[in-house]
């Protein structure tokens, strides 16, 4: 059981994503994207690296000559996902047998050969770390070997490509400045799916987001397992820091400096940022928020439980204490933040009183929206191996159904709090429901819905007031 409870009409999950085609280029790609953002930002990077390679994308899946699943591990339903849709892609294959599947991402790094050899379900597997080495796994397809490459890297991120934007609305985009995770939190597979973590050269990141302003895109998202604890130096991995020299040190360069050269170099853009980890968020990177306008008042700050008995058996790297001060930091220098969390209810040994200690810090916080799920094992990590997964689902199921309820209204009262005050929002589409409306976001990630007028378009930022709401968006007009 889960809760996505940010999800509206204007939301995509598990989506096809299709791209300019080059002139060319005989096969097609269908490429569908599960999970995290980070998933998403990936599938440009397989996409610009095929688009060289003969293959341009297409949203029909009869078409395809490849199709290509960008999984993720995080929780079993999301595997259950996956698995349904190979089901479908194989029924497919028995049609067409020239058709080639592969599986991609976290999943793929986590079972290996069983995708290949035991179940058979796949032509070839690829981690996050190997989709260079793709052009070569698909000439194995053809020559009948073994295609996988699930090797973690220590060097790679992908600095050099400038990914192909798929899909999309062409206003807003990903721009990932880390890969890999540090934090080994005993539920998550991230970092045996994604490896060591390590940061982008800034230089690169600056010149993508100049590159997507000059094509017309207006918000950037600075993606990261982990963005505060951005760290470049000239090295590799961010663990292998104090090996640097005195000068990689005195010229390295952390999130709060790179989020300021972002939003010097682009001044016109919107600019986000996720995901954020209480223990690397740091007061400079708050400053630099409060600097730029141009900077989103919103910051995505998992706690994942309310309780520090809690806390310390996800070995998270913080207490209650010490988030409740972050949080109380973060509303004194950035007053108009929003915020917004991850929780998982039902956590190993997690007690009743524990659970009520989660239930006090929303209310202590008042988020404005949240990703709730009961907990789930996790095959290979420190929980799975170590604790008993002992709360009983019918408890899971309530305390999630708990948390579910006490956040739906908090996201309606933080809502109520934008009525009455107009706010610049950046048109990203129609909406789904009706196209004589605009869509688009506030500052603070709120989705606002408004009639169209004569001479907007996709793109453009308007000052919209914020007349009423329903349990998850804005309604207003343009002023």
């Amino acid at each position: 059981m889960q809760s996505n409870i940010k999800d509206t009409d204007e939301s995509r999950q598990g989506e096809s994503m299709v791209l300019e085609g080059k002139e060319g280029n005989s096969k097609k790609l269908f490429i569908e994207s599960y999970g995290c953002q980070m998933n998403f930002s990936d599938s440009e990077i397989v996409a610009s690296i095929l688009l060289e390679n003969g293959y341009n994308t297409t949203s029909e899946l009869e078409e395809a000559d490849l199709i290509m699943i960008n999984t993720c591990a995080i929780r079993h339903k999301a595997e259950d996902t996956v698995r349904k849709r190979l089901t479908e892609f194989n029924a497919l294959k028995r049609k067409k047998p020239s058709l080639k599947i592969g599986v991609l991402g976290c999943m793929a790094e986590r079972l290996k050969t069983k995708l290949l050899e035991e179940e058979k379900v796949v032509d070839l597997v690829a981690g996050p770390d190997a989709y260079r080495d793709l052009p070569k796994l698909l000439e194995d397809v053809d020559d009948g070997r073994q295609a996988i490459n699930v090797i973690l890297s220590k060097e790679e991120t992908y600095a050099d490509l400038n990914p192909v934007r798929l899909g999309g609305n062409g206003v807003t985009a990903f721009v990932s400045i880390t890969r890999g995770c540090d934090n080994m939190c005993t539920f998550c597979v991230v970092p045996f799916t994604r490896g060591r973590e390590r940061s982008r050269e800034p230089e690169s990141i600056i010149n993508e987001c100049i590159n997507l302003w000059n094509h017309g895109y207006r918000e950037i998202t600075l993606l990261g397992q982990n963005v505060d604890s951005y760290l470049w130096y000239g090295g590799g991995l961010k663990k292998d820091f104090d090996k640097a020299t005195e000068e990689q040190k005195e010229n390295s360069v952390d999130f709060a400096e790179l989020l300021d050269r972002v939003a010097v170099a682009v001044p016109g853009m919107r600019i986000r940022f996720s995901t954020s980890n209480p223990q690397d968020m740091h007061e400079s990177v708050l400053r630099t928020m409060a600097k730029h306008d141009n900077i989103c008042k919103s910051i995505h700050l998992p706690f994942q439980s309310g309780s520090t008995a809690v806390l310390k058996r996800m070995n998270r790297q913080h207490t209650r204490e010490e988030y409740i001060e972050l949080i109380d930091k973060i509303k004194s220098i950035v007053p108009n933040i929003a915020l917004s969390h991850d929780i998982i209810a039902g956590f190993c040994g997690e007690t009743e009183e524990e659970h009520k200690e989660t239930l006090s810090l929303m209310e202590y916080v008042k988020y404005d929206f949240g990703y709730m799920f009961a907990y789930s094992e996790r095959p290979g990590t420190p929980a799975h191996k170590k604790m008993a997964d002992d709360v009983p689902e019918e408890v899971k199921k309530r305390r999630l159904t708990e948390i579910i309820d006490l956040q739906q209204v908090h996201s309606k009262q933080r809502l109520e709090s934008y009525l009455g005050k107009v706010h610049e929002v950046l048109i990203e589409g129609n909406s789904k429901r009706d196209e004589n409306f605009w869509y688009g976001r506030i500052s603070q990630n709120a989705v606002m819905v408004f009639p169209k007028t004569e001479g907007t378009k996709v793109g453009d930022f308007v000052m919209v007031r914020a007349d009423s709401c329903t349990s998850a968006t804005l309604l207003g007009e343009m002023i």
